[in-house]
């Protein structure tokens, strides 16, 4: 069947377009959805493709693990609540960082025991079955023997590292989102051990790329990658969480696309490229929201910060709900800014049946949305949309901050580093130099939150002890609810 070949590399080409389009209609929310779908259709359709490659073997364990794999993704995808969406994005990212390094140790394990048998112990150094003389002749090897090129042994030690340091640091983001590990750990030197880790997977990387490969040198070599992954992630601070999350799906991306490279599929070269070229680019956009450099990110402490931070001066003032909801009940314009405490809450459906209360009775609503809020780029826009907030009412950060004077009430629910004015004031907090909403501005500001604490990142909000700030404590489900109940009363 020669044409077979061909109608392979069709089916690649045809998902490639699928993963492409997909990706295109997922930059909007009106379309996202449907562009999940696409880009779905075109990974069975290159799984599907894969499975007639002439020299494909061991397809029975190969359809046992996709059945397994399946089953476990449809099972926790139906049960995982809105709340723990995050870690489940970092651990399904660092499973598939996992599998690039996978693919990657088979590829050097296999090229270690080609190279055992080319050039056994006591091979004469003018044998024509050196392992370089091989290596060049590359088009005419040995009968019976497959050996990775040196440019793929390059691109294959390269994607183990990737995948390694993707695999190991999103399962710290996962354990940190899952309140498994604590928020942030830190130790004095860590920049130069986590240099040195890295420095060393590389150099190891290296020995295997010019011809030093042995298996406890692979091993060595995996240790560090993951070591470093490890190391990197552990100092990660909440209000950075997202950046990181980005990151390791742009690592996974590139992983895939070098581990295909050696391999020679052409979908997971495509797949790959896209996912990194798009994980790249949200990260930069992340980093830029976070005022935050690349190599700050790859780097840095994060959420570190020098100095004494400075004194929060005045007291929170707490406001019930029947106050609150006569503000907003009589305001001309309010300003709704979502946070994780309302994904902890579940009160998105809360928080749209509040809103339409208020538009039925003239006032003009909007949600503000922070690029970071939330634990994933995003988080914020798919639980709007699961209650069914209509796209138009929701503005970014930079369409959104100019309208905070002309505005009389801004509702917070549950955020906090993303209105925190320390941000431009205090050098010495985490968050110096970060853009956030200026919820400061406007007339008056009610924030929902559970007590006086300083939420996930550890840093008091200088917006709570605003002379235009009330606090409306309490549970971001029932405390809507309340609001609900008293603008329900207001209207009767």
């Amino acid at each position: 069947m020669s044409w077979l070949p061909t109608l392979i590399k069709a089916c690649y080409f045809l998902a490639a377009l699928l993963f492409i389009l997909g990706l295109k209609r997922m930059s909007s929310p009106r379309t996202a959805r449907g562009g999940i779908v696409w880009a779905g259709y075109g990974m069975l359709l290159a799984v599907l493709a894969t499975f007639f490659l002439p020299d494909m073997h061991n397809r029975g364990l190969i359809i046992a693990a996709v059945l397994v794999g399946v089953a476990a993704a449809w099972w926790s995808g139906k049960r995982v609540a809105m709340t723990a969406m995050p870690q489940m994005v970092a651990l399904y990212n660092g499973m598939g960082g996992g599998a690039a390094a996978a693919i990657g140790a088979v590829e050097l394990i296999g090229y270690v025991r080609t190279l055992a048998i080319l050039h056994p112990p006591g091979l004469p150094d003018t044998s024509p079955l050196r392992p370089e003389s091989w290596a060049i002749n590359a088009l005419n090897p040995p009968p019976a023997l497959v050996a990775l090129s040196p440019v793929e042994l390059a691109l294959g030690v390269l994607g183990a590292l990737i995948g390694a340091v993707s695999f190991s640091g999103s399962l710290i983001a996962f354990a940190k989102l899952q309140g498994w590990l604590d928020k942030r750990f830190v130790f004095p030197g860590q920049r130069a051990v986590n240099l040195l880790l890295l420095a060393g997977a590389v150099a190891v990387g290296l020995a295997l790329i010019v011809g030093h490969a042995s298996l406890p040198l692979i091993v060595v070599f995996f240790v560090l990658a993951l070591l470093f992954g490890l190391m990197m992630t552990l100092p990660i601070g909440g209000a950075d969480m997202p950046v990181v999350i980005s990151l390791y799906n742009a690592f996974t991306g590139l992983a895939v696309a070098f581990e295909g490279f050696v391999l020679g599929n052409e979908a997971m070269i495509i797949a790959g490229m896209v996912v990194g070229a798009a994980g790249t680019l949200l990260t930069q956009l992340m980093a830029k929201a976070m005022n935050r450099s690349i190599g700050n990110v790859l780097f840095g402490s994060f959420g570190a910060a020098g100095g004494e931070a400075q004194a929060i001066e005045g007291a929170q003032k707490p406001v019930d709900a029947a106050d609150a909801a006569v503000m907003m009940a009589y305001a001309e314009r309010v300003v709704i800014v979502p946070g994780y405490g309302l994904a902890v809450a579940q009160a998105q459906h809360k928080v749209w049946e509040f809103a339409q209360l208020l538009i039925k009775r003239g006032v003009k609503v909007k949600f503000a949305i922070h690029p970071v809020a939330g634990r994933m780029p995003g988080h914020m826009n798919v639980l709007l949309a699961e209650a069914g907030v209509p796209y138009d009412l929701i503005a970014d950060m930079d369409d959104i901050n100019p309208e905070f004077a002309a505005t009389d009430v801004a509702l917070v629910i549950g955020a906090n580093d993303v209105v925190n004015p320390l941000a431009r004031t205090d050098p010495a907090s985490p968050i110096y130099g970060m853009p956030i909403l200026d919820v400061g501005d406007a007339k008056h500001v009610i924030v929902i939150k559970r007590g006086k604490g300083t939420g996930f990142a550890g840093i008091e909000n200088a917006l709570f002890y605003g002379d235009n700030t009330r606090m409306l404590y309490g549970d971001g489900q029932a405390a809507v609810g309340e609001l609900v109940t008293e603008l329900k009363a207001i209207e009767a």
